[in-house]
């Protein structure tokens, strides 16, 4: 079977003068020709314009598109092998891309007053602002999303970047206290809830242990949040919800 021109640029979603000049580089020249002379492509044709536009979409210029499909020593699973390697990277710079437009977004809606790269640079991929802005979601109107405000907009670049090494030092030791099977109803994991709630308290709201249990079922079901702390390690997210709700069972009983 072969297709037209026509049917090849709606099938791959590029223009006719895209596919005649593809041919006249000799990037792309169909196998066949109608009598009249128009240009009939081949399920062979459409695999290599499949690759063309997928290394134009990353950015290849055509002449080395042209090279590197016609290495002799390349095998279509050679090809296949380098294109995730390609997509993989792009991905994980999208994916970075897009955390810093986050932070970006939720840093200004907290009225903090960093340059764009400083931003990036305190905030990095991980989120320290998360509690004040999940208190903006639920608990929007309350004196605890006022008061997480007032004390965001005060911080300054050294205050974040502070907070940010208090997190990362918690999560290493949380992180080990689970590596040595302590339960999440221990003494050692509630200290570490507690440390955990003092730590809201100390840098945006007021955190009470009724507050601090409705975070920590929060950490579990929302997705966001789940993949944060099991990020540090799996398991962490519903391992420190225990633990908040032993701790404020401790505190308060």
């Amino acid at each position: 079977m072969s297709y037209s021109v026509g049917q090849v640029a709606g099938f791959a979603g590029v223009t006719v003068r895209t596919l005649h000049h593809y041919d006249d580089i000799g990037l792309l020249v169909p196998s066949e020709r109608s009598p009249a002379g128009h240009r009939r492509y081949s399920d062979a044709d459409l695999d290599r314009l499949q690759q063309i536009l997928f290394y134009r979409e990353l950015g290849f210029p055509l002449d080395e598109v042209a090279a590197l499909l016609d290495d002799p020593d390349a095998d279509p699973r050679e090809h296949l092998r380098r294109q995730h390697q390609l997509l993989t990277a792009r991905i994980e710079k999208l994916q970075k891309m897009a955390a810093a437009v986050e932070h970006a977004m939720e840093a200004r809606t907290m009225g903090i007053d960093l340059t764009p790269e400083e931003r990036f640079e305190v905030f990095g991929d991980k989120d320290p602002e998360q509690y004040a802005e999940e208190a903006e979601r639920r608990w929007g109107g309350t004196e605890a999303y006022a008061e997480s405000q007032r004390r965001a907009a005060s911080y300054t670049k050294e205050d974040w970047t502070r907070m940010q090494a208090e997190v990362a030092d918690w999560s290493e030791r949380y992180s080990a206290l689970m590596a040595a099977g302590e339960p999440s109803t221990g003494e050692a994991a509630m200290d570490m809830a507690e440390e955990h709630r003092q730590h809201i308290c100390g840098w945006f709201y007021e955190c009470s242990y009724e507050l601090h249990q409705g975070l920590g079922e929060m950490y579990v079901a929302d997705e966001r949040f789940k993949a944060f702390y099991d990020a540090m390690r799996p398991g962490l997210a519903e391992h420190l919800k225990e633990a908040i709700v032993a701790n404020a069972a401790r505190r308060t009983g």
